[in-house]
């Protein structure tokens, strides 16, 4: 399930770098830093030692999107800085525009069996921080709620 999640994410980024944020869609991400393959400013890993939550929304820049992650440059205080983000590092993809939310429960980049891995969770509103929305949190709908008995 975690890997159609990720393909979902893989889809809607890849759509974002070809045509843009369509409407009043953005997206809170957050993600392992200490993942072995996560590129960002030692700057960045150094304020943020276990996990990030970055916005994509009013300025980004260079959003490429392959089949094992994404990179895409941001602005921290007046200066881009890049950052190369697997797939398998993030651990929840929120867009509050739709009230649409995801999160990983686990994170065990050694498991292979996709049976094994712990289901997925409504995702939690994200903790205020710089990176954080400052107002109007967005309501998180379980996907559960949509399924059919």
């Amino acid at each position: 399930m975690h890997r159609a999640m990720r393909g979902l994410i893989q889809q809607v980024l890849t759509r974002v770098a070809a045509e843009g944020l369509p409407g009043k869609h953005h997206f809170f991400i957050t993600f392992d830093t200490m993942h072995p393959d996560v590129e960002i400013a030692d700057w960045l890993s150094d304020r943020y030692p276990g996990e990030m939550t970055i916005v994509i929304q009013h300025w980004f820049d260079n959003l490429t999107v392959t089949d094992e992650g994404f990179s895409v440059t941001l602005n921290f205080g007046d200066s881009p800085e890049p950052l190369y983000i697997p797939f398998d590092a993030i651990r929840t993809f929120v867009d509050p525009s739709v009230e649409f939310g995801l999160r990983f429960e686990n994170q065990d980049d050694d498991e292979e069996d996709a049976d094994e891995e712990a289901p997925m969770q409504e995702m939690a509103e994200p903790e205020d921080d710089d990176e954080a929305p400052k107002k109007g949190a967005a309501q998180v709908v379980s996907l559960d709620s949509f399924r059919k008995s």
